[in-house]
């Protein structure tokens, strides 16, 4: 019998992950993973949350912004817009949203930008909704 060995970066990663995605987000994403798609989910919560979110070089919602330019600039528009809700959950405000996809406009393209404001609007209309539930 293996005995289950302490993950603690997995640990780290998922409780950075819950902050800024929420609960419903990461959980949904973490039970319906597959044996298939199990390890890319552990792997994108030890490096992507657990040893680069959690560095101290640069503050949650610098790292929600400059993630907005990138999933822009790579068009991944459901990673966009999971990510405009984590941007609003770590602080930033719909108009340093909009001066970031302004900026992606410049130098991603014009047809990236406009899609990832189109995601980005639809997103914020429904935290709206539903904070006012």
């Amino acid at each position: 019998m293996s005995e289950v060995q302490p993950r603690p970066r997995l640990e780290a990663g998922t409780a950075i992950r819950l902050e800024v995605l929420g609960e419903e987000h990461v959980n949904r994403s973490l039970t319906q993973s597959s044996d298939f798609s199990r390890p890319i989910q552990e792997y994108v919560t030890e490096t992507c949350w657990g040893d680069v979110w959690s560095r101290p070089g640069l503050d949650r919602r610098t790292r929600s912004l400059l993630n907005l330019a990138i999933l822009t600039a790579l068009d991944r528009m459901h990673e966009l817009g999971v990510h405009v809700r984590g941007a609003v959950r770590n602080g930033c405000t719909e108009q340093e949203i909009q001066e970031v996809l302004l900026q992606t406009a410049a130098y991603c393209g014009a047809p990236a930008a406009l899609e990832s404001c189109r995601t980005a609007e639809r997103v914020l209309a429904e935290l709206r909704a539903e904070s006012q539930r």
